[in-house]
């Protein structure tokens, strides 16, 4: 049985702990806030913009002059998986939920004889894929010193996933994230990116039966916005990725806070039955004593 020295150095060990996660906890919700802010701000830009594509992409789609990210390289045997998740734990569930994710999806694509490479943001789902696909992660992109999320970020991801497409390194990218709905609901989420994926008929429903001529020519428009494009579907997903994670964080701290304060009743009961215990045999030990003489 633990000694009433052990369980006051306890009780105080859980006590520093529980301000600790109070305090991430706060930090988590601050930051939530602004992460949240962006996203939603983001957000209206990425749909537009997949609008747009849509428009103009659907009578390109298939013709010989489509651009290379619009019709593809006409193979599917070599994807590229990017994997987004947090550089720090303490999130709970977030880093994990996405890894398995794109575990599935890489061990679904090994199985069907593709070749499969995967860039990692976020140390984290290195972490995690590195055990599980060893030579299969090209490289790990740390997010840890970026200040804020911004499309310079995006801008960077963005340019080294197309200079490989075009230097024929990989025929698909897909991307890996976690889109925010709430702060205890996130969901993991994978999204093509290369080759741009076309609703089939929003096309049609957007332009109500008008006829449009573009000048310059749709493909000079496409060969322009689609790299834009993908940037920006990397910028929607960082962003949404960053909120998710901070609401991860918070929810998981929140747990973490109530569960230590759990944990301090529990051992303030056993304490104070131990001392009245000890209490009591030092008592009877004075009266049988006291008796004795």
């Amino acid at each position: 049985m633990a000694s009433l020295k052990d369980l006051r150095n306890r009780i105080a060990s859980v006590k520093a702990t529980q301000k600790i996660t109070k305090a991430m906890q706060m930090v988590a919700a601050a930051k939530l806030r602004r992460a949240e802010m962006a996203a939603a701000a983001a957000s209206p830009y990425a749909e537009r913009m997949e609008r747009v594509l849509s428009n103009l992409a659907t009578s390109m789609k298939g013709a010989p002059e489509a651009p290379l990210l619009l019709s593809g390289t006409g193979s599917e045997q070599r994807h590229l998986l990017v994997v987004m998740t947090a550089d720090r734990g303490l999130a709970g569930g977030f880093n994990s939920s996405i890894a398995r994710l794109a575990r599935d999806h890489a061990r679904r694509l090994i199985a069907e004889g593709k070749d499969v490479r995967i860039l990692c943001v976020g140390r984290k789902g290195a972490d995690i894929l590195r055990r599980q696909f060893p030579g299969k992660i090209d490289d790990v992109i740390s997010l840890r010193e970026v200040k804020s999320i911004g499309f310079g970020t995006a801008d960077e991801i963005g340019a080294r996933i197309l200079s490989e497409y075009f230097e024929g390194k990989f025929d698909v990218a897909t991307m890996f994230f976690s889109k925010f709905r709430s702060v205890v609901s996130q969901i993991p989420t994978a999204q093509q990116i290369v080759p741009a994926e076309i609703p089939e008929g929003d096309g049609a429903s957007d332009l109500n039966g008008a006829i449009y001529e573009y000048e310059p020519s749709e493909e000079e428009i496409l060969e322009e916005l689609l790299p834009k494009n993908v940037k920006i579907q990397i910028l929607k997903a960082l962003l949404e990725n960053a909120a998710s994670e901070q609401g991860a964080r918070m929810s998981a701290m929140d747990n973490a806070t109530r569960n230590a304060g759990d944990m301090i009743k529990k051992l303030s009961l056993v304490y104070n039955r131990t001392r009245q215990a000890q209490i009591t045999k030092e008592l009877i030990e004075i009266i049988s004593g006291a008796e004795a003489l």
